[in-house]
C-alpha cells in the first residue's frame, strides 16, 4: 500500500516536471544569437523567449557574461550595440 502511493507520487512529480518544461518550451517562439565587441574582448550568445526583444535581451546578457566582470561592466557591455545579430522563428 506505501509503495503504491510512493510510486504514485513519484509519477505525479515527473507529470508536473513534464509540464513545466513543455509549457516553457511552448511559449518561446523566437531565438536570437548575438555577438558583442566590448574592450577588445567578443562574446556570443544565444538565447530563445516568446518575442524577439526578450530573446535579445538574454542572448546579449549571455555573451555578456563571459567578456566582462562585474556589475559595471556587464551593464556597459549590455548597452553596447552586437556585431552580428540573427534573430527568428
Amino acid at each position: 500500500m506505501v509503495r503504491n502511493k510512493v510510486v504514485l507520487a513519484a509519477l505525479a512529480v515527473i507529470a508536473f516536471i513534464a509540464y513545466l518544461i513543455y509549457s516553457s518550451v511552448a511559449q518561446a517562439q523566437v531565438s536570437c544569437e548575438v555577438c558583442i565587441n566590448f574592450r577588445g574582448r567578443t562574446g556570443c550568445g544565444s538565447a530563445l523567449a516568446v518575442d524577439a526583444k526578450e530573446a535579445q535581451r538574454t542572448a546579449t546578457d549571455v555573451a555578456c557574461a563571459s567578456i566582462s566582470s562585474g556589475v559595471t561592466d556587464s551593464i556597459a557591455c549590455g548597452n553596447t550595440p552586437p556585431i552580428k545579430l540573427m534573430c527568428g522563428k
